[in-house]
């Protein structure tokens, strides 16, 4: 499965969609994001997608991580979230 990489510029109601739809075909998904405006964005994006997974009967969860990624040879540390459905 692959990573949703969100930027600062990254318009959420397309990233809500992605998450939704990877959630739809693999019950799960992986958001990431390096820096406070990205967090941002991926955060009200997996709002929203919880949103659209709550119409159809989908409660998530999120469980946030930090992960240490290389860019250009540098390493920086990144937050990831994962999004899950809710078992009960």
């Amino acid at each position: 499965m692959s990573v949703i990489k969100v930027s600062a510029r990254s318009r959420t109601a397309a990233v809500a969609g992605a998450i939704a739809g990877v959630m739809r075909e693999s019950s799960r998904a992986e958001v990431q994001a390096i820096g406070a405006g990205a967090v941002n964005q991926a955060l009200k994006a997996i709002v929203i997608a919880k949103g659209y997974l709550a119409e159809e009967g989908v409660e998530v969860i999120c469980d946030p991580s930090f992960v240490d990624v290389t860019i250009d040879g540098q390493e920086r540390t990144a937050i990831r979230v994962v999004v899950e459905p809710r078992h009960r």
